[in-house]
């Protein structure tokens, strides 16, 4: 994309003026500038908290109404019954990550999300003890897969393989993730991937990944805290074996929102008896919300699990944490993700040129320039006094992010950024 000719004020507000979906910023609350209160701060920190939906306030209020009204009742009777309500979630959740509806369900959070299903889906066994993660990993999900090896007496030392950026570089090289699986594929149990870098902003190839690992006997998992509602996914057409994501990134369910998960239907039993066997033996830490919905009142001993990703849910899920992931489900779901995706890849795309501009001040952006590498995120690495440069920002009305120990984190997220946005941003980085 070459947008020669609009890289000044001018040029981004006709850029936002021909934007189809300029309007849906007015739909979100945007925090006061730190540095003038009577002005919009310039919000590119939606890859961490996304921004709060107008329409969220009301719903909450009324469930707190249903909640005074109905008391229990309001499990049947309210205007979104509690009994049932993550099932409608279930869909456009499905939609927003490429999966079907019963390999979806909307709960907990992500590390223990990630927690239950390597708890049923690495099972290491004879030379097949170990877990390949990419680097630089979350540290989270460092610390839950060294747990987990712990877990089963093995030590982290010798079990987790790393394979990350070579000497000298910042985004992992496809190539090499394929050939660490070629070489110790028979020995790797679990493959667990970032589906978008939180440092980097860098998208992998998952479709291509997932099936060099499975052909090698690798179970594969992805973490998509930062590709969930931000690039366009095909879970179920991938074939990934299991997914977990956090709500409250682009997704703009609020601070610590229930995360989603995601098992491929291969593994939910639905193929018939056998199927179905192997399914209920499958080591699963249960709960009485993972019952199928008939049984779950009877208080039976014997547990019945849904052929769903449901049967991974313990408790009934927390409704005023599961009302801001439906509010904000319902905007995906009249938008489209592949709009929002096109959107991005121009907003990005805009900013990236922007900051070739000031480039040599210091400043490199690591993130991939392949738009198909990429999510809405770019990642800039400062080469002089980086956390006095973000301060800077902040003070000029910026709000971003610093990843130490020298990378500012900017996202124009397509659903409430802007183009004047993405202009502004860059006028007060050249400025500080």
């Amino acid at each position: 994309m070459d947008f020669t000719g609009k890289l000044d004020e001018a040029g981004a507000r006709a850029l936002d003026a021909g934007s189809e979906l300029a309007s849906t910023r007015e739909r979100f609350l945007i925090p006061p500038s730190p540095a003038h209160e009577s002005r919009e701060a310039i919000y590119l920190c939606g890859n961490s908290l996304g921004l709060q939906p107008k329409t969220l306030r009301p719903a909450l209020l009324a469930e707190l109404d249903d909640w005074g009204r109905l008391g229990v009742e309001g499990h049947f009777h309210g205007k979104h019954p509690w009994f049932s309500a993550h099932e409608p979630l279930r869909a456009p959740a499905a939609r927003l990550v490429g999966a079907e509806p019963h390999e979806v369900v909307v709960m907990n959070s992500l590390t223990v999300n990630l927690h239950l299903l390597m708890a049923s889906f690495f099972r290491p066994e004879g030379q097949r003890t170990k877990i390949l993660i990419d680097a630089p990993t979350f540290p989270s999900d460092v610390y839950a897969v060294k747990s987990q090896l712990r877990f089963h007496g093995l030590d982290p030392a010798e079990h987790l393989l790393v394979v990350g950026p070579r000497d000298g570089e910042h985004t992992l090289r496809t190539e090499d993730v394929l050939e660490t699986l070629e070489r110790e594929g028979d020995r790797i149990a679990l493959l667990l991937l970032g589906g978008v870098n939180y440092y980097t902003g860098q998208l992998l190839p998952l479709g291509k990944v997932t099936s060099a690992a499975q052909a090698k006997g690798c179970v594969v998992g992805v973490d998509l805290a930062h590709a969930a509602g931000n690039a366009v996914l095909k879970l179920h057409e991938w074939g990934v074996d299991f997914a977990a994501w956090c709500n409250y990134k682009y997704i703009n369910s609020g601070p610590g929102a229930l995360g989603g998960a995601f098992v491929h239907e291969r593994h939910l039993g639905r193929g018939g008896a056998e199927d179905f066997a192997a399914f209920t033996a499958r080591p699963r830490f249960e709960g009485w919300w993972g019952n199928e919905p008939e049984s779950r009142f009877q208080m039976g001993p014997e547990f019945v699990p849904v052929k769903a990703a449901d049967a991974w849910q313990l408790s009934n899920p927390p409704i005023l944490a599961l009302t801001p992931v439906r509010v904000s489900l319902e905007l995906f779901e009249e938008i489209g993700i592949d709009r929002l995706r096109e959107k991005s890849l121009r907003l990005t795309g805009y900013l990236e040129q922007l900051l070739d501009g000031i480039s040599d001040q210091g400043l490199e952006v690591i993130t991939p320039r392949d738009p198909d590498q990429r999510g809405c995120q770019l990642s800039i690495l400062a080469h002089n006094d980086p956390e006095g440069l973000h301060a800077r920002l902040q003070a000029a009305g910026v709000i971003c992010d610093f990843r130490r120990p020298n990378v500012i984190r900017v996202a124009p997220v397509p659903l409430y950024n802007t183009f004047l946005d993405c202009y502004e941003f860059a006028e007060v980085l050249r400025g500080v």
